[in-house]
Order: structure tokens, then C-alpha cells, then sequence
């Protein structure tokens, strides 16, 4: 398993991915396209972008890339809570979706604060 697998942060994002891109391809309609596109994009940019990261071994890049992902997860967050208010995708889906994106922001800042964690 790689060491990034190990970060809560990233198995957050991840199962958020999952559930975003499982949910966005069964519940798609013409009119939802653009909102889920960018909810694919965006949740799939915070699992990418801690893995970036970690991935370049040095505590700057790391948290640059943890920066850019926290932005990414807002993002996503962001378009969860309006995909929600559009009925787009079923309420259980959104909550678990803003749940999911919530602890990972929630453990992305706990890396960027502490300075051991930067360093993979």
C-alpha cells in the first residue's frame, strides 16, 4: 500500500470521489451536466492533489498541493450544497457527500498545521 493510502485525509476525499462520480453517473439528467462535471472535477482534484504531493517528498510542495486540495474540497463542497438545493442527486447522497468532504478539509488542515506530517 502507498503511504498516502494511510492519510485520513486522503481517505476521505477518496470515498467522496467514489460516491460523487457513482452518484453523478446514475442520477445524470442533460440539465444536471455541468454542475456534475465540475463536482467530478473538483472532488477528484483533492484525492490527486494530496497525492501530488506527498508525492514530491519535501514539506513546501506538500503543503502547497494540500493548499490546492483544501481549495478543490471547498469547491466540491460548494457545488454539493447547490446540486442539493436543485434536487439533483437524493439528500442521503449530498449529506454524505458534504460529510465526506467535511472531515477531509478537517484533516487536510490538521497536515498543513503540523509540520511533522509534511514530511512523507
Amino acid at each position: 500500500m502507498h503511504k498516502y493510502q494511510s492519510l485520513f485525509a486522503w481517505q476521505q476525499a477518496h470515498q467522496a470521489t467514489l460516491l460523487a462520480l457513482k452518484q453523478c453517473d446514475a442520477c445524470y439528467h442533460p440539465k444536471s451536466r455541468a454542475l456534475f462535471d465540475q463536482l467530478r472535477r473538483a472532488t477528484i482534484s483533492v484525492g490527486a492533489n494530496i497525492v501530488e504531493g506527498y508525492a514530491l517528498c519535501t514539506p513546501l510542495q506538500f503543503r502547497r498541493h494540500l493548499r490546492i486540495a483544501l481549495g478543490s474540497a471547498a469547491e466540491a463542497e460548494y457545488l454539493t450544497r447547490l446540486i442539493a438545493e436543485l434536487e439533483y442527486l437524493p439528500k442521503q447522497t449530498t449529506n454524505d457527500l458534504e460529510h465526506l468532504l467535511e472531515r477531509s478539509m478537517a484533516a487536510i488542515h490538521g497536515l498543513i498545521r503540523k509540520k511533522t506530517a509534511l514530511t512523507p
